[in-house]
């Protein structure tokens, strides 16, 4: 195995799009479909796929995805500061990560992390 994408499954493909876009940060690599119902989504090293839930038989809104990045706090602050639906702060686990929570429009799950200076 060398990579993976995930996939989350949304109910407005164009608005989820643009919150991703406009409020996470990721960059659009590509659209596909007249009328677009498939977008491909990247940041760093990391891509998030869409797809509209009229084209698969999996429901909207039952995904999730952790991503782990260098700063967390300067990530969360980045995501408030721009408006994404951010659940909690970060805040240092007992499973060795500093992380926090994220959800799309659609209510899948992103997960920000990095590991814990408690952990070190």
């Amino acid at each position: 195995m060398r990579g993976s994408t995930t996939i989350f499954t949304v109910t407005n493909v164009m608005e989820s799009l643009a919150y991703y876009r406009d409020k996470i940060g990721f960059d659009v690599a590509f659209e596909y479909g007249k009328p677009t119902f498939y977008v491909g989504l990247c940041s760093g090293e990391v891509t998030l796929h869409l797809i509209s839930a009229g084209q698969t038989p999996r429901q909207p809104g039952h995904g999730a995805v952790s991503i782990f990045v260098d700063d967390v706090d300067a990530v969360h602050a980045g995501l408030i500061r721009r408006g994404a639906k951010v659940l909690k702060e970060p805040k240092d686990q007992d499973y060795g990560l500093r992380d926090f929570d994220v959800v799309d429009l659609d209510g899948n799950m992103i997960f920000f992390g990095m590991e814990s200076k408690k952990a070190s």
